[in-house]
């Protein structure tokens, strides 16, 4: 009797999981993603140099690009994406674009300086706040990582790539949907190091 009892609790907590999974997957799927087909990754090419206006942001926000102990590089840095983190990452794409006012920089390279939460900024601003935001709500760092990228219109372009198993995800300000890096139409220029926040790398497959 005991055996049969410890078996329908063992069916009964199979049925459970499997509907909170199939929840999860709905809720994934139903998102506007367009993240179905074959699962690609970027792949890190050789060891570049980081963007100076990057350097200059890491001297004003030093806790922004501080190596972390706990940043041990596990499975390729990937995390597991779940319905909880779409969501988390859903929402903090839409606030931060709404809570930016867009203003473009004119003045160039000498006029970049990635600010965090700022009234109004470029993408360099939004982008930087993103990671900060995500980082915040416990993604962890070397999964949540800055990247440059070229414009259908030759502009430079930054970027937050989130790194999951299901694939490499874009948080853009120029979007307000979430999509799986190789459907995004840049030419993907350079990463930050999922070992150290302060070391980039370009990308073995620019274009898509």
């Amino acid at each position: 009797m005991r055996k049969f009892v410890k078996f329908l609790a063992a069916v009964a907590a199979t049925v459970v999981a499997a509907g909170v999974e199939q929840r999860a997957e709905a809720a994934f799927v139903g998102a506007p993603l367009g993240l179905r087909g074959a699962i690609q990754y970027i792949k890190f090419d050789q060891p570049t140099l980081a963007p100076m206006a990057f350097t200059l942001f890491c001297l004003k926000y030093k806790d922004e690009c501080k190596p972390r102990p706990q940043q041990i590089v596990f499975r390729g840095g990937r995390l597991k994406l779940t319905a909880e983190r779409l969501a988390q990452m859903q929402e903090v794409n839409q606030h931060v674009n709404t809570a930016i006012r867009p203003e473009a920089n004119l003045e160039g390279l000498r006029g970049e300086k990635w600010l965090l939460h700022p009234t109004s900024g470029d993408c360099n601003d939004y982008a930087v706040t993103k990671r900060h935001e995500l980082i915040a709500k416990g993604f962890p760092a070397r999964s949540v990582l800055l990247s440059e990228v070229v414009t259908t219109w030759g502009e430079h372009h930054l970027v937050v790539v989130v790194r999951t198993f299901a694939g490499d995800l874009v948080l853009d300000n120029l979007s307000g949907h979430i999509l799986p890096w190789s459907k995004k139409p840049y030419r993907w220029v350079r990463i930050q190091s999922p070992k150290n926040p302060n070391y980039w790398a370009s990308l073995g497959d620019r274009s898509v």
